[in-house]
């Protein structure tokens, strides 16, 4: 009973003596004027120098931050009631100086149905820009502007074929308007496939954790050396803002297609001259490739022998069914355009065909398809 009264005694005391502790202190806290006249800036601790990493993606900004411009899509409405036109902002996003012609890059969702498109360089100049062409299996769109030549500075032009995951990256654009905004990440995975507006599968694309938001689109990826070795074209998020996976058009498959844009006005397809089986109807036959429906005349692939798929009184005589392309397996319609269009027009492919159940190889010269 003696050391419980004891304990309790100590407990008490310690108490008190917290207690005293912290009135003490908030009474010395009060007693502090809280205005000091004589008040002056701290001293400043010198940083020493940035470092190494600090200073590459400082250049790589600078160098490549007056190549981004700023996009503007206008669409042309018209009023119920008085008829009257006017014009509104239909979006914004990011684009590139391709050539001191004063050719610009940028994705094809960015400009998709607009009606008129302005182009703000990064010395906040604004100009007209016209529809060179588009690419909507790829994403991709150009544009001209008649800027001078002083006023633009294209990107250095990368490798995308020997991109490394965890090497850095670097995003410029203008995500919610806010232009020459810098990003960056690594490399997070290679060869993915994502959709095009169009539904077509964009292959080998490259996936990055540099923050891309909306507003990014069409802008560049670049490497640690400051080359174009994307460009930015979507995301992955549930919220519609980054969420640390990013996809961006690799520059090989940019600096295929843009001289076509260029030189074409569009992307002309290679291919064979033929129409093809869907692929319902191909699993319904139970056909592994490509089915050939119709040899159209004229075409290569009339003139290689291919042979199209005839509908007797009682039965149907199959065609040729497509399996591979240089060795490269194809399973139904759509990998077959996608196989042939890494090939330019005039290019000689050799088709491995299943014909009356042997199999053969056909060599057979890709032609401009529209």
């Amino acid at each position: 009973m003696a050391a419980f009264s004891s304990r309790s005694g100590i407990n008490r005391l310690t108490i008190l003596l917290v207690l005293f502790v912290a009135g003490w202190l908030l009474f010395q806290t009060f007693q502090r004027p809280l205005h000091d006249p004589g008040a002056v800036p701290r001293p400043i601790d010198a940083r020493g120098d940035l470092a190494a990493d600090e200073l590459n993606t400082i250049e790589i900004f600078r160098n490549a931050a007056p190549s981004v411009v700023y996009i503007t899509s206008i669409a042309v409405r018209r009023n119920i009631f008085s008829l009257n036109v006017y014009e509104i902002p239909r979006g914004t996003g990011s684009g590139f100086v391709w050539d001191k012609q004063g050719r610009i890059v940028t994705n094809y969702h960015v400009i998709a149905d607009a009606s008129r498109l302005e182009v703000t360089l990064a010395d906040r100049t604004t100009w007209k820009a016209v529809l060179v062409g588009v690419a909507p299996d790829r994403d991709l769109a150009v544009l001209q502007i008649a800027a001078p030549a002083g006023r633009l500075h294209p990107l250095a032009i990368g490798e995308s074929s020997n991109l490394q995951v965890g090497q850095k990256v670097f995003a410029i654009g203008n995500p919610f308007g806010l232009d020459q905004t810098l990003t960056t990440g690594v490399v997070s995975a290679l060869g993915r496939e994502i959709n095009a507006v169009t539904g077509r599968t964009i292959h080998d694309v490259i996936q990055t954790d540099a923050a891309i938001n909306p507003g990014n689109s069409g802008g560049p990826l670049l490497d640690s050396a400051g080359r174009l070795i994307g460009v930015n074209t979507a995301i992955y998020s549930p919220s519609g803002g980054s969420a640390g996976i990013g996809f961006a058009v690799p520059v090989g498959e940019v600096n295929r297609v843009v001289p076509r844009i260029i030189s074409q006005g569009r992307l002309i397809r290679p291919g064979l001259g033929v129409t093809l089986a869907n692929r319902r109807l191909t699993d319904e036959l139970g056909l592994q490739g490509t089915l050939v429906l119709n040899v159209l005349p004229g075409t290569s692939a009339e003139k290689a022998g291919l042979r199209g798929t005839t509908q007797m009184r009682d039965h149907l005589v199959l065609g040729d069914v497509i399996q591979a392309v240089n060795g490269r397996r194809v399973s139904d319609h759509t990998s077959l355009r996608d196989e042939l269009e890494r090939y330019e027009v005039g290019d000689t492919v050799r088709l491995t065909l299943v014909r009356e159940g042997a199999t053969i190889e056909v060599a057979v010269q890709l032609e401009a398809m529209n």
